[in-house]
């Protein structure tokens, strides 16, 4: 058995559509030696995600033709804690009772990567135990500001972290946050911190094979190719944030693992 998750087109479908959808999959999964963990639906979107337990895609597909007819377009094996680290939960959530349009629960994030800037020099510059001391500070900062900022971390990259919000305002209100606590941290240390981070939001399923696959990619180029005390996000924040007065085009960049330069632009922040 193998862990799956599917992305369905449900545009004009409510919440309670969506739900009753699911509970047919529950109702004859047993048949199929299949069981559907949870689901998430993104009204505002119209799109819906199934995790599922099941021996290979097909099987799982054959339940959704069954059950209600709502085939999968897309359908990516995953891994259970990869999942709950980016949705944050692995387990179905509480039964609907009306139509409602809420999309709390969607399974749309907003993903940011923070780095520490010049982290290998500093390192060889001071050697290992204060290097490791440094990279401690930031990963105390960070986490500080995740939990303030309703993030989770998804995993740590040696030099910075990665982590998921449900909504581009989060990360954004975060990746200020962040940048706020390390000025002052650098006005009472010897021995400066200096982070840039990126930012792009997204679906889980994309058209890649990974879990939030291109998100993850580019918003991880775009922290690369930030400043010191910069934030680079994509086109897709700031279209999903609606604030464009805080954000500043920069020019076009070409990324590592893009075809095309990608717009990019910088949000400002108040110190």
């Amino acid at each position: 058995m193998a862990i799956f998750m599917d992305r369905h087109d449900l545009k004009g479908y409510s919440a309670a559509d969506v739900a009753e959808a699911h509970r047919k999959d529950l109702e004859i999964q047993d048949q199929f030696g299949v069981k559907f963990l949870t689901y998430w639906f993104d009204h505002q979107r119209g799109t819906a995600f199934c995790l599922i337990d099941a021996p290979d895609k097909e099987t799982a597909q054959c339940v959704h033709r069954e059950a209600h007819g709502h085939v999968a377009g897309e359908v990516v094996e995953v891994a259970l804690s990869a999942v709950e680290a980016f949705l944050g939960r692995i387990h179905d959530p509480e039964p609907h009772t009306t139509d409602s349009k809420d999309n709390a629960d969607c399974a749309h994030r907003a993903i940011m990567f923070t780095d520490i800037v010049g982290s290998t020099e500093m390192t060889a510059r001071l050697g290992d135990r204060m290097g490791t001391e440094l990279v401690r500070a930031h990963d105390a900062m960070v986490r500080r500001c995740l939990k303030q900022s309703g993030g989770s971390e998804v995993k740590h990259t040696g030099d910075g972290i990665m982590a998921a919000f449900a909504s581009t305002t989060q990360a954004v209100g975060c990746a200020s946050a962040i940048h706020q606590e390390f000025q002052r941290y650098n006005r009472g240390n010897a021995e400066p911190l200096h982070i840039r981070i990126g930012i792009d939001c997204g679906e889980p399923v994309e058209d890649s094979n990974d879990l939030f696959g291109t998100t993850v990619q580019l918003a991880a180029r775009l922290c690369s190719a930030a400043g010191a005390g910069q934030i680079l996000v994509s086109e897709n924040v700031l279209r999903e944030h609606g604030r464009s007065a805080a954000f500043a085009k920069t020019r076009r960049l070409k990324l590592k693992g893009f075809s095309k330069p990608v717009a990019a632009f910088e949000c400002t922040w108040t110190a």
